[in-house]
């Protein structure tokens, strides 16, 4: 827990803390294990499946990331926790309790205990998009230093893997040694085709230890790809306050969000699942325009005020959409988009994009969800081959420009030598900020998409547009 919310635990310390004895509420058996214990997985994933209509029958274990902290402070509540939601006119609380264990990622044997459960139906994943490790072609990378660690460690069968998908790949291992049988795995990270992307990261880095493993995986777990959304910003210790103020009790892990929420899935569920359309899930055939129109309108969006919005020395996503330069450059990049998401598909799939983007306007513009931008821009050069790059490429395939998007890639790296980022190539983004010129332009462009890198109008008009954002429009 951090110190800023452990000053405000300490504030409470006469109030009751919230547990199954205070707000009863039956655990419901395991069925769905989760990778990834963070606050999206609890105001989405978790909430929906709160919400469904046989809720008693689905209970989730939760496995934290890198650290046990979330997963300890679930624990000392019996894995309740409270959703807030944060509307203009005021907020709204939920106890949600589809959270039956919450466990520390480390611990891989219970990881493989429960997936080799026969009782458990579904993995959902929310590892971040960088976890997956692919390369280019879409294939696991397996020169990736932390993925090499893991495959030394499977193959000598000695100690406990240190990713998501080593972990995973190890609990499938125990699943198939029991003959527990099918199961679905639902990747619900923002990435393009994401079903197909777990597929290949876990059917990889199985193949790279055992191809029998690997086969099995193939031959007998679904892959759901999934559009998710929720805005969801970090709790800070006015939220615990709230919590407290207003449902008289102490909630170590409380959620914000904001009232929208969508959750799109497209796959089979060979052991079955709970009834998420209760909560307002739709299931589909053709899951790829719904992906595309939130990747590029919302993800896509988000990352450029994410950029843009820090170099002109703002905060969060309301205070960067209030500024005209970057409303401006969304609306322009949205309109790219739309052009590229109207097509017969898109139409086919009534995506209703001019009131999506209205939607979307007025969602941002929520000054009460203080969504942080530095939040948004970590991982900028895996988020930006999903959220920029496929629209530049569309608009360059049909004689136009791109600018719009690649304005948003100009703007990463403005924004990437300007800060310290979080990357999964920070290394290669800082070797690359040591060049100038057109010569750091390419470099930099070459991490996100080689064949890009590769094009010299690109790297000119990507260099072009570098500066856009220099003048901050507020003193820092």
């Amino acid at each position: 827990m951090s110190t800023e919310l452990q000053s405000a635990a300490t504030s409470a310390v006469g109030l009751p803390q919230l547990n199954r004895g205070l707000r009863p509420a039956a655990k419901a058996p395991v069925r769905i294990v989760h990778l990834g214990l963070g606050a999206f997985h609890r105001s989405h994933q978790a909430w929906y499946t709160h919400q469904a209509g046989d809720a008693a029958d689905w209970g989730i274990a939760s496995f934290t990331g890198r650290r046990p902290d979330a997963a300890l402070a679930l624990a000392e509540q019996d894995g309740l926790y409270t959703v807030v939601e944060r509307a203009d006119s005021g907020d709204s609380f939920t106890v949600v309790s589809s959270i039956a264990e919450a466990v520390d990622g480390a611990d891989a044997q219970r990881l493989a205990d429960l997936v080799a459960a026969p009782a458990t139906a579904i993995v959902t994943l929310t590892i971040t998009e960088a976890a997956y490790r692919l390369g280019a072609d879409g294939q696991l990378d397996r020169t990736a230093a932390d993925v090499v660690a893991d495959l030394a460690l499977l193959k000598s069968g000695n100690g406990t893997p240190a990713t998501p998908l080593g972990r995973l790949v190890l609990a499938l291992a125990a699943r198939r040694a029991a003959g527990s049988g099918p199961l679905a795995v639902v990747c619900c990270d923002n990435l393009s085709n994401n079903g197909t992307v777990a597929h290949n990261a876990l059917v990889g880095m199985a193949a790279a230890w055992d191809q029998g493993l690997a086969d099995w995986i193939d031959g007998t777990i679904s892959f759901v790809s999934t559009s998710v959304d929720r805005i969801t910003p970090r709790t800070t210790e006015a939220d615990l306050a709230a919590v407290q103020a207003a449902r008289g009790y102490r909630d170590n892990s409380p959620v914000v969000a904001e009232p929208f929420s969508n959750w799109v899935l497209s796959g089979d569920f060979p052991a079955g699942r709970p009834r998420w359309e209760d909560a307002g899930a739709v299931f589909v055939d053709d899951i790829e325009p719904y992906e595309n129109r939130k990747l590029w309108l919302l993800n896509g969006a988000h990352s450029l005020l994410a950029y843009a919005g820090q170099l002109r020395g703002h905060s969060t996503v309301a205070q960067a959409l209030a500024d005209p330069a970057c409303l401006r450059a969304v609306e322009e990049f949205w309109d790219e988009a739309e052009a590229n998401l109207a097509g017969a598909e898109g139409a086919a799939a009534d995506l209703q994009i001019p009131a999506y983007r209205a939607a979307l306007q007025t969602r941002f513009s929520n000054a009460r969800i203080a969504h942080h931008l530095a939040q948004i821009a970590m991982d900028g050069s895996t988020k930006l081959r999903m959220r920029a790059v496929p629209v530049l490429l569309a608009e360059r395939a049909a004689g136009r420009s791109g600018a719009a998007a690649a304005l948003m890639v100009a703007a990463w790296m403005d924004y990437s030598a300007a800060a310290e980022v979080q990357d999964p190539l920070a290394d290669d983004v800082a070797a690359a900020n040591r060049l100038s010129g057109a010569e750091r332009t390419q470099a930099l462009l070459k991490l996100v998409d080689p064949a890009l890198a590769a094009d010299g109008g690109v790297v000119d008009l990507i260099d072009d547009l570098r500066g856009t954002f220099g003048k901050p429009a507020v003193s820092r």
